[in-house]
């Protein structure tokens, strides 16, 4: 049975209450990916909204909280827990229809799919 909880910050995340962290740079495991352009911080429902800039065409992304590795407040930064590929072939993210329960189960399941150490 799978730990991974896709909307919520985990721990050991150094992710603190009330921090802001639009305009962090997210960093995939292999390289950077955007910045963050929107965040949500709810627990249980909480995600960042990526602008990939000229990276994937200008495309924005919602990462799941729980795939967050580490935020490093000094550099401005959040390191996530995946690729960049998975990132790029991640569920196509609409502005009116990304907050639909339906995607929020197809995006958290994606990711749960892709965290076996997690």
């Amino acid at each position: 049975m799978s730990m991974f909880d896709a909307w919520s910050y985990r721990e050991d995340t150094g992710y603190a209450e009330g921090t802001d962290l639009v305009g962090y740079k997210i960093a995939a495991t292999d390289g950077d990916i955007g910045k963050i352009d929107e965040a949500t911080y709810d627990t249980g429902s909480a995600s960042i909204i990526v602008d990939t800039g000229p990276w994937i065409l200008g495309r924005k992304v919602m990462l799941p909280a729980g795939i967050v590795q580490r935020v490093d407040n000094d550099e401005q930064k959040v390191y996530v827990n995946c690729t960049k590929d998975e990132v790029k072939d991640s569920p196509e993210y609409d502005p009116d229809t990304g907050r639909t329960q339906e995607y929020r189960d197809r995006l958290g399941d994606y990711y749960d799919r892709n965290r076996p150490g997690l």
